[in-house]
């Protein structure tokens, strides 16, 4: 198995990657899909050297001893940082972990898997399935279409211009942000803890929705639902357009639940509070 100790900024070649796994602590990660051939690029790297292994297609880039699962232990400050960049083919599934590295993922259309302690990623047209987890790290997605999974503690989720088939996204304080649009049957399922959730969908949207708050207010800018101030919840609901068997599920505890129109404004904002009274 090709083995490589880089120690100094080092341009690689390969003919075949089947797999990507990219493990930083500090520093900057690009991960790039393209058509050329792949390219593994460090540079301004400093401190303990990055072990580079490709086997069976794989493509390995990390430290000596740093898991898939111990990003947390190198919480602790460290001196150990590299600009990696690497492009591979489109359709090569990414697996990236960080601990406080930046990293931008862009136009890959199979399985991207990111982890992240406190770095930001951005993720930009990648269209196949996404499962992000952070803790304090925040997720930027602009084109990304397919089924997403997001986990946080107090990182944000934003995403723009993408059509989305599945959105899981769960936090205890961070934000949720999705303006997006919807593919036939989707589902999107949200819940936080005192994050606040805004959601934007076209006006011609057709799905069920249901937004509930404990504490939070919960406002939309769609006619047709209803508002009710249950025992101990805001709840909005009902369906948009035709319905369908596509539904919007947004549950939190104090966090407030915005849901937008884009297009048309031609609509009032309808409201559920603590008095359960409709605006």
């Amino acid at each position: 198995m090709p083995r490589w100790t880089v120690e100094s900024p080092t341009t690689l070649d390969f003919d075949h990657v089947a797999g990507l796994r990219v493990r930083a602590i500090s520093g900057s990660v690009a991960v790039l899909g393209t058509d050329e051939r792949s390219c593994l690029g460090i540079d301004n790297i400093s401190g303990q050297p990055l072990q580079v292994s490709h086997e069976d297609g794989i493509l390995t880039v990390s430290y000596q001893d740093l898991t898939w699962d111990g990003l947390l232990g190198w919480l602790r400050p460290q001196r150990h940082s590299a600009a990696i960049t690497v492009t591979v083919p489109k359709d090569c599934p990414v697996q990236l972990g960080v601990v406080n590295a930046g990293a931008i993922v862009s136009g890959i259309s199979a399985k991207t898997s990111v982890k992240s302690v406190s770095g930001n990623i951005t993720l930009d047209g990648v269209t196949g399935s996404v499962e992000a987890t952070t803790v304090s790290g925040d997720i930027e997605a602009q084109g990304i279409g397919g089924q997403i999974g997001f986990n946080s503690v107090s990182g944000d989720l934003t995403l723009a211009d993408g059509s989305v088939d599945r959105l899981d996204a769960k936090t205890v304080s961070g934000r949720i942000t999705a303006d997006v649009d919807l593919d036939r049957d989707a589902r999107l399922r949200v819940g936080t803890v005192s994050g606040a959730v805004a959601i934007r969908l076209p006006c011609q949207t057709s799905t069920r929705v249901e937004l509930r708050s404990a504490a939070g207010r919960v406002l939309s800018e769609f006619d047709g639902l209803s508002s009710s101030s249950q025992p101990g919840a805001n709840v909005l609901n009902g369906k948009l357009g035709a319905g369908g068997s596509g539904q919007v599920s947004v549950t939190t505890m104090s966090g407030q639940v915005t849901l937008l129109q884009r297009g048309d404004p031609g609509t009032r904002r309808q409201a559920a509070d603590t008095t359960g009274e409709s605006q």
